[in-house]
């Protein structure tokens, strides 16, 4: 009696493991399809609004807004598409050996990092032709302080992945404790990132539209709205996702990351 029951058991278990696991590769795939489709959105709205609302772009231009429209979309598109990117390839990418992810990850932050600082330049330009003052709101506070952060995050992965070419066995105790410090001051500086990019945005609004215009919701201030909700829909997956241990990759993986 017990020796029949003990294979109805394990095949019980194996059928609830398989069930488990195939739910969580939905899950996984799920939730890679909708970041992806809201980090390549986020940026595409944002073009679309510029085109379509705001004359397009321009630098040496007799019209410097089209030099600020740069503003907007290069700091989304650095700020939340690739460092967006960024974050969840290293979290979540099963397919590569973990060399392979942080090459991405290195990648999609340096795609990022000239995004930010022409974005930066085009509104400092356009703030000294049009004679306004730098550096007076909470969003150009909070967007200051997430440059300072994603330029000192990317010194410190830099120099973590040149240490992984020139010494990696020597170094990889070293390196290894910089993983939870990186990945904290990658996180804050993620949602400092959203933060700047919600306030530019409502900035923006009722800075262009006027208050009265932009409370009454025209189709422009509808198409802004939506930026900053697809922005904050992005910050939600990306926590959820950070959040989900079954994403993480195992000790095993990690410890290869860092002898790799």
């Amino acid at each position: 009696m017990t020796r029949k029951s003990q294979p109805q058991r394990s095949r019980s278990y194996d059928s609830e493991e398989h069930e488990r696991g195939a739910c969580e590769w939905c899950e996984y795939a799920l939730v890679i399809t909708l970041a992806t489709i809201l980090l390549i959105g986020v940026s595409a709205l944002t073009i679309f609004w510029t085109f379509f609302y705001r004359e397009g772009y321009g630098w040496a231009d007799d019209i410097p807004e089209k030099q600020f429209n740069l503003h907007p979309t290069l700091m989304i598109a650095g700020f939340i598409t690739f460092s967006g990117f960024s974050v969840l390839l290293y979290r979540i990418c099963r397919c590569f050996r973990r060399i392979y992810v942080k090459l991405l990850h290195a990648i999609f932050h340096a795609l990022a990092f000239p995004c930010i600082v022409i974005g930066f330049l085009a509104v400092l330009d356009f703030h000294n032709k049009k004679g306004i003052n730098n550096f007076y709101s909470l969003h150009s506070w909070i967007g200051f302080v997430a440059m300072g952060l994603f330029g000192l995050q990317y010194a410190v992965g830099f120099f973590s992945f040149l240490l992984l070419l020139i010494c990696n066995k020597g170094t990889a105790n070293f390196r290894a404790s910089l993983v939870p410090i990186h990945a904290a001051f990658g996180v804050l500086t993620f949602v400092l990132g959203v933060c700047a990019c919600l306030t530019g945005l409502t900035e923006k609004a009722l800075f262009t539209l006027g208050a009265d215009r932009y409370s009454g919701l025209p189709d422009e201030g509808v198409i802004i709205n939506a930026i900053g909700v697809a922005i904050i829909a992005i910050l939600a997956v990306v926590m959820y996702i950070l959040s989900r241990n079954k994403f993480r990759a195992d000790a095993r993986d990690m410890r290869a990351s860092v002898d790799l």
